[in-house]
Protein backbone atom coordinates (compact mmCIF):
# COMPACT_ATOMS: atom_id res chain seq x y z
CA UNK A 1 0.00 0.00 0.00
CA UNK A 2 2.88 2.39 0.79
CA UNK A 3 5.84 2.54 -1.58
CA UNK A 4 8.90 4.78 -1.64
CA UNK A 5 11.22 4.89 -4.65
CA UNK A 6 14.72 6.38 -4.67
CA UNK A 7 14.03 8.96 -1.95
CA UNK A 8 16.65 11.59 -1.24
CA UNK A 9 16.60 14.02 1.68
CA UNK A 10 18.85 17.07 1.93
CA UNK A 11 19.21 19.43 4.89
CA UNK A 12 21.21 22.53 4.04
CA UNK A 13 24.34 21.25 2.30
CA UNK A 14 24.09 17.80 3.88
CA UNK A 15 22.48 14.72 2.35
CA UNK A 16 20.66 12.79 5.07
CA UNK A 17 19.90 9.78 2.88
CA UNK A 18 19.64 9.00 -0.81
CA UNK A 19 18.13 6.39 -3.15
CA UNK A 20 16.02 4.99 -0.33
CA UNK A 21 13.39 2.52 -1.54
CA UNK A 22 10.98 0.32 0.41
CA UNK A 23 7.37 -0.81 0.56
CA UNK A 24 4.92 -1.60 3.35
CA UNK A 25 1.90 -3.83 2.73
CA UNK A 26 -1.51 -3.84 4.37
CA UNK A 27 -1.30 -5.23 7.89
CA UNK A 28 2.40 -4.42 8.29
CA UNK A 29 4.39 -2.19 10.62
CA UNK A 30 7.60 -0.52 9.45
CA UNK A 31 10.05 0.30 12.25
CA UNK A 32 12.42 3.06 11.11
CA UNK A 33 15.75 3.06 12.92
CA UNK A 34 18.80 5.31 12.82
CA UNK A 35 20.98 7.50 15.00
CA UNK A 36 19.93 11.03 15.90
CA UNK A 37 20.24 13.27 12.87
CA UNK A 38 20.01 10.45 10.36
CA UNK A 39 16.74 11.74 8.92
CA UNK A 40 14.09 9.59 10.61
CA UNK A 41 11.73 12.49 11.31
CA UNK A 42 12.38 13.92 7.85
CA UNK A 43 11.42 10.58 6.30
CA UNK A 44 8.23 10.35 8.33
CA UNK A 45 7.25 13.88 7.34
CA UNK A 46 7.84 12.95 3.70
CA UNK A 47 5.62 9.90 4.04
CA UNK A 48 2.94 12.11 5.61
CA UNK A 49 3.06 14.56 2.71
CA UNK A 50 4.33 17.38 4.93
CA UNK A 51 7.81 17.57 3.36
CA UNK A 52 8.79 17.03 -0.25
CA UNK A 53 11.80 14.79 -1.04
CA UNK A 54 14.72 16.31 -2.92
CA UNK A 55 14.31 13.40 -5.30
CA UNK A 56 12.21 10.27 -5.57
CA UNK A 57 8.52 9.41 -5.30
CA UNK A 58 6.08 8.13 -2.68
CA UNK A 59 2.94 6.18 -3.54
CA UNK A 60 -0.05 5.36 -1.37
CA UNK A 61 -2.57 2.82 -2.60
CA UNK A 62 -1.09 2.95 -6.09
CA UNK A 63 -1.20 6.77 -6.41
CA UNK A 64 1.62 9.29 -5.98
CA UNK A 65 0.98 11.46 -2.95
CA UNK A 66 0.94 15.16 -3.63
CA UNK A 67 0.59 18.49 -1.90
CA UNK A 68 -2.98 19.20 -0.78
CA UNK A 69 -4.13 15.73 -1.81
CA UNK A 70 -7.47 15.51 0.02
CA UNK A 71 -7.86 11.79 -0.53
CA UNK A 72 -4.45 11.04 0.97
CA UNK A 73 -5.00 13.48 3.86
CA UNK A 74 -8.09 11.51 4.88
CA UNK A 75 -6.09 8.28 4.84
CA UNK A 76 -3.11 9.40 6.95
CA UNK A 77 -2.73 10.08 10.67
CA UNK A 78 0.57 11.77 11.60
CA UNK A 79 1.82 12.16 15.16
CA UNK A 80 4.98 14.24 15.50
CA UNK A 81 7.18 15.04 18.49
CA UNK A 82 4.78 17.72 19.69
CA UNK A 83 1.48 16.66 21.22
CA UNK A 84 -0.14 19.56 19.31
CA UNK A 85 -2.87 20.22 21.83
CA UNK A 86 -4.27 23.56 23.01
CA UNK A 87 -3.43 24.50 26.59
CA UNK A 88 -6.72 26.29 27.30
CA UNK A 89 -8.88 23.30 26.29
CA UNK A 90 -9.42 20.25 28.43
CA UNK A 91 -8.63 16.75 27.20
CA UNK A 92 -12.13 16.06 25.86
CA UNK A 93 -12.27 19.39 24.04
CA UNK A 94 -8.83 18.84 22.53
CA UNK A 95 -9.74 15.35 21.35
CA UNK A 96 -13.06 16.41 19.83
CA UNK A 97 -11.51 19.47 18.16
CA UNK A 98 -8.61 17.50 16.65
CA UNK A 99 -10.98 14.81 15.42
CA UNK A 100 -13.27 17.38 13.81
CA UNK A 101 -10.34 19.01 12.04
CA UNK A 102 -9.45 15.57 10.68
CA UNK A 103 -12.96 15.25 9.28
CA UNK A 104 -14.29 12.90 11.94
CA UNK A 105 -16.83 14.02 14.50
CA UNK A 106 -16.92 12.21 17.84
CA UNK A 107 -19.32 12.91 20.68
CA UNK A 108 -18.53 13.64 24.32
CA UNK A 109 -18.99 10.05 25.50
CA UNK A 110 -16.76 8.65 22.73
CA UNK A 111 -14.05 11.13 23.67
CA UNK A 112 -14.32 10.25 27.37
CA UNK A 113 -14.07 6.53 26.57
CA UNK A 114 -10.98 6.98 24.38
CA UNK A 115 -9.26 9.06 27.06
CA UNK A 116 -10.12 6.52 29.75
CA UNK A 117 -8.59 3.72 27.67
CA UNK A 118 -5.40 5.78 27.42
CA UNK A 119 -5.37 6.26 31.20
CA UNK A 120 -6.78 9.79 31.44
CA UNK A 121 -10.13 8.95 32.99
CA UNK A 122 -9.52 11.17 36.05
CA UNK A 123 -8.05 14.12 34.12
CA UNK A 124 -10.43 14.59 31.21
CA UNK A 125 -11.83 17.93 32.45
CA UNK A 126 -8.57 19.63 33.44
CA UNK A 127 -7.04 22.41 31.31
CA UNK A 128 -4.34 20.74 29.24
CA UNK A 129 -1.73 23.24 30.44
CA UNK A 130 -1.69 21.50 33.85
CA UNK A 131 -1.14 18.03 32.40
CA UNK A 132 2.26 16.35 32.45
CA UNK A 133 4.15 15.66 29.23
CA UNK A 134 3.07 12.03 29.35
CA UNK A 135 -0.57 12.97 29.93
CA UNK A 136 -0.50 15.44 27.03
CA UNK A 137 0.94 12.69 24.87
CA UNK A 138 -1.94 10.41 25.84
CA UNK A 139 -4.47 13.05 24.77
CA UNK A 140 -2.87 13.13 21.31
CA UNK A 141 -2.67 9.34 21.11
CA UNK A 142 -6.33 8.94 22.10
CA UNK A 143 -7.19 10.17 18.60
CA UNK A 144 -5.93 6.85 17.26
CA UNK A 145 -8.73 4.96 18.99
CA UNK A 146 -11.35 6.60 16.78
CA UNK A 147 -9.25 7.44 13.73
CA UNK A 148 -10.44 6.09 10.40
CA UNK A 149 -7.09 6.75 8.70
CA UNK A 150 -5.55 3.62 7.19
CA UNK A 151 -1.96 4.89 7.43
CA UNK A 152 -0.55 5.74 10.85
CA UNK A 153 2.79 7.56 10.91
CA UNK A 154 4.05 7.90 14.47
CA UNK A 155 7.25 9.72 15.46
CA UNK A 156 8.40 8.50 18.90
CA UNK A 157 4.85 7.64 20.06
CA UNK A 158 6.01 5.87 23.24
CA UNK A 159 7.91 8.86 24.64
CA UNK A 160 6.84 9.83 28.20
CA UNK A 161 4.36 6.94 28.44
CA UNK A 162 4.27 4.54 31.37
CA UNK A 163 4.03 0.76 30.97
CA UNK A 164 0.23 0.72 31.03
CA UNK A 165 -0.05 3.40 28.33
CA UNK A 166 2.53 1.58 26.19
CA UNK A 167 0.44 -1.59 26.45
CA UNK A 168 -2.71 0.32 25.43
CA UNK A 169 -0.94 1.86 22.45
CA UNK A 170 0.47 -1.48 21.30
CA UNK A 171 -3.02 -2.99 21.56
CA UNK A 172 -4.36 -0.21 19.32
CA UNK A 173 -1.55 -0.81 16.83
CA UNK A 174 -2.26 -4.55 16.75
CA UNK A 175 -5.97 -3.92 16.16
CA UNK A 176 -5.21 -1.42 13.39
CA UNK A 177 -2.90 -3.86 11.62
CA UNK A 178 -5.44 -6.66 11.99
CA UNK A 179 -7.92 -4.46 10.09
CA UNK A 180 -5.43 -4.13 7.23
CA UNK A 181 -3.97 -0.80 8.27
CA UNK A 182 -0.35 0.30 7.89
CA UNK A 183 1.90 1.72 10.63
CA UNK A 184 5.26 3.47 10.21
CA UNK A 185 7.01 4.53 13.41
CA UNK A 186 10.25 5.45 15.09
CA UNK A 187 11.06 4.87 18.75
CA UNK A 188 13.98 4.94 21.14
CA UNK A 189 12.03 2.87 23.65
CA UNK A 190 12.43 -0.89 24.02
CA UNK A 191 9.18 -2.17 22.54
CA UNK A 192 8.39 -5.78 21.62
CA UNK A 193 7.13 -5.94 18.05
CA UNK A 194 7.09 -9.74 17.92
CA UNK A 195 3.30 -9.76 18.25
CA UNK A 196 2.80 -7.90 14.95
CA UNK A 197 3.91 -8.34 11.36
CA UNK A 198 6.80 -5.92 11.15
CA UNK A 199 9.91 -5.10 9.23
CA UNK A 200 12.84 -2.82 10.03
CA UNK A 201 14.32 -0.03 7.96
CA UNK A 202 17.64 1.41 9.05
CA UNK A 203 18.73 4.75 7.60
CA UNK A 204 21.80 6.91 7.96
CA UNK A 205 24.98 5.87 9.67
CA UNK A 206 25.26 2.46 11.35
Amino acid sequence: MLKARQLTAVRGDRCLFSQLSFSVDAGELLYVRGVNGSGKTTLLRMLSGLTQPADGEIEWDGRPIGVNDDRFCQDVFYLGHSAAIKDDLDAVENLRTASALAGQSIDYDEARKALAIMGLGDHYDLPSRVLSQGQRRRVALARLLNAKARLWILDEPFTALDTVAVDHLMASIREHLARGGVVVLTTHQLVDFDSVTSRELRIGRA
